[in-house]
Protein backbone atom coordinates (compact mmCIF):
# COMPACT_ATOMS: atom_id res chain seq x y z
CA UNK A 1 0.00 0.00 0.00
CA UNK A 2 1.27 3.47 -0.83
CA UNK A 3 1.12 6.18 1.83
CA UNK A 4 1.43 9.92 1.32
CA UNK A 5 1.90 12.87 3.64
CA UNK A 6 -1.49 14.11 4.79
CA UNK A 7 -3.25 10.73 4.60
CA UNK A 8 -5.45 9.76 7.56
CA UNK A 9 -4.82 6.14 8.55
CA UNK A 10 -6.41 3.70 11.01
CA UNK A 11 -4.22 1.64 13.38
CA UNK A 12 -4.77 -1.73 15.02
CA UNK A 13 -4.44 -0.46 18.59
CA UNK A 14 -6.35 2.39 20.21
CA UNK A 15 -4.37 5.41 21.47
CA UNK A 16 -4.94 6.15 25.20
CA UNK A 17 -7.13 9.12 24.19
CA UNK A 18 -9.53 6.69 22.46
CA UNK A 19 -8.71 7.47 18.83
CA UNK A 20 -7.49 5.03 16.16
CA UNK A 21 -7.03 7.70 13.49
CA UNK A 22 -3.62 9.22 12.74
CA UNK A 23 -2.43 11.77 10.15
CA UNK A 24 0.87 11.04 8.39
CA UNK A 25 3.09 14.12 8.66
CA UNK A 26 6.42 12.62 7.55
CA UNK A 27 7.49 9.60 5.49
CA UNK A 28 11.00 8.23 5.17
CA UNK A 29 13.00 5.77 7.23
CA UNK A 30 10.55 6.70 10.00
CA UNK A 31 6.87 7.64 9.85
CA UNK A 32 5.74 10.67 11.87
CA UNK A 33 2.12 10.30 12.90
CA UNK A 34 -0.19 12.82 14.59
CA UNK A 35 -3.13 11.54 16.62
CA UNK A 36 -6.42 12.96 15.38
CA UNK A 37 -7.96 12.70 18.84
CA UNK A 38 -5.49 14.56 21.07
CA UNK A 39 -2.79 15.88 18.70
CA UNK A 40 0.05 13.78 20.19
CA UNK A 41 2.86 13.14 17.66
CA UNK A 42 4.98 10.00 17.46
CA UNK A 43 7.88 8.78 15.32
CA UNK A 44 7.69 5.11 14.34
CA UNK A 45 10.19 3.04 12.36
CA UNK A 46 8.89 2.23 8.87
CA UNK A 47 8.54 -1.59 9.37
CA UNK A 48 6.65 -1.10 12.65
CA UNK A 49 4.42 1.59 11.11
CA UNK A 50 3.54 -0.64 8.16
CA UNK A 51 2.48 -3.38 10.60
CA UNK A 52 0.39 -1.09 12.83
CA UNK A 53 -1.57 0.62 10.00
CA UNK A 54 -4.65 -1.32 8.91
CA UNK A 55 -6.12 0.96 6.23
CA UNK A 56 -6.24 4.46 4.77
CA UNK A 57 -9.38 6.25 5.96
CA UNK A 58 -8.90 9.40 3.89
CA UNK A 59 -6.41 10.13 1.11
CA UNK A 60 -4.69 13.53 1.06
CA UNK A 61 -6.85 15.78 -1.15
CA UNK A 62 -3.95 18.06 -2.12
CA UNK A 63 -1.95 17.37 -5.31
Amino acid sequence: MEYNIGDIVRTKKVHPCGSKLWKITRIGVDFKLKCQGCGHEIMVERPKALKMITKIEQKNSEG
